[in-house]
């Protein structure tokens, strides 16, 4: 027992393995320190008052930055490699690897671009292309956004920072197309000759069959309110807006509220 200790002291006596077992502590503190800063950062970001987004790119490069001072740290003071001649013997190398990486470093340009410039935010209700959605997170590498349908859908960074986006309406926000033929509201009772009551009394009909079916889907935060925006050749256009308590159930509200609604409008 006594030889083992002894051979053990001997062996911790050497310069390699004391810079090992430091190299090992201070890795092990830059883990724990990693962990309270992701806490620190999460908290920080999930405040009301803070007009950074809650994205997930911020918390990672924080952490990206901490390990690289860390094993810069490291490699100094346990191995005595400077890191400053370490970057410069690799710049070949690395200018290889950025080509080989371009459009990952495109993704990562493009989301610290739509973060820090407050472009895109998680709750943010968007359209990219042919995609929309309520955002989810803005990562590294590309945004999560969730669809109407439930359905997660993934877009690039570099396409977000090169596609035109349109900021939407809230999830929310319930907004049914509508068009009244004359025949419909020249049906109505109590139609004048200027049309203005019959389209008040049908207005007044659409926004309570919406409202009630509507109502058995979700919760109302706002009452269906009509607003008839254009006259052609075949009648009225116009739009039906209200609003839900319950973001998810945005694309059933708008179902029930068209169903009910095309039993007035035909």
């Amino acid at each position: 027992m006594g030889n083992l200790i002894d051979h053990a002291d001997s062996l911790v006596q050497h310069s390699w393995v004391q810079a090992v077992l430091l190299a090992a502590a201070l890795a092990v503190a830059t883990l724990v320190l990693s962990r309270v800063i992701t806490r620190g950062l999460r908290h920080i970001l999930d405040r009301d008052n803070n007009p950074l987004p809650s994205a997930s790119i911020i918390i990672n490069v924080a952490r990206v930055a901490l390990w690289v001072a860390a094993g810069s740290l490291i490699l100094d003071i346990c191995f005595g490699i400077k890191a400053n001649g370490l970057v410069a013997a690799l710049g070949v190398g690395g200018i290889a690897v950025s080509l080989g990486f371009q459009s990952t470093l495109s993704n990562l340009i493009g989301g610290l671009q739509i973060t820090f410039m407050g472009i895109v935010r998680p709750g943010d209700h968007i359209e990219v292309g042919t995609e929309r959605g309520v955002v989810q997170d803005v990562t590294w590498r590309h945004t999560t956004i969730r669809d109407a349908l439930g359905q997660t859908v993934i877009i690039p960074n570099s396409v977000i920072s090169t596609t035109a986006l349109v900021h939407l309406l809230p999830p929310s926000r319930v907004v049914v197309p509508i068009s009244v033929h004359r025949a419909t509201s020249a049906s109505v009772p109590g139609a004048g000759s200027t049309g203005g009551t019959d389209l008040d009394d049908l207005a007044d009909r659409l926004a309570a069959a919406a409202r009630e079916a509507a109502g058995t889907v979700s919760p109302l935060a706002e009452d269906p309110k009509v607003f008839f925006t254009k006259i052609t050749d075949f009648g009225i256009e116009g739009s039906l807006i209200f609003t839900i308590a319950d973001p998810a159930s945005a694309a059933a509200a708008a179902d029930a509220a068209i169903r009910a609604v095309t039993a007035i409008v035909g």
